[in-house]
């Protein structure tokens, strides 16, 4: 009679292929980014904001008074 050994380890159930390597990264330069830069960009967006903010409320208030103008021109002229 063969003798068999006590705990036989099975075959592996199949035979796994190495992976390819993950494609190297390449190296990405450390940005760093202050608190002082943040606030500059964050207060310069505000001014920029506003500034905006005043030039559309003056076009505006100069838009009407072109047409009060207008107006007050146009009734002159029919007297």
């Amino acid at each position: 009679m063969p003798k068999y050994p006590e705990n036989p380890t099975p075959p592996p159930a199949h035979s796994h292929a190495p992976a390819d390597p993950a494609p190297a990264r390449r190296a990405v330069p450390q940005v760093s980014i202050s608190t002082g830069a943040v606030a500059a960009v964050l207060a310069g967006g505000v001014v920029l904001t506003a500034l905006l903010a005043a030039v559309a409320v003056t076009a505006i208030s100069v838009a009407i008074a072109a047409v009060v103008l207008r107006s007050m021109l146009r009734d002159h002229h029919r007297r």
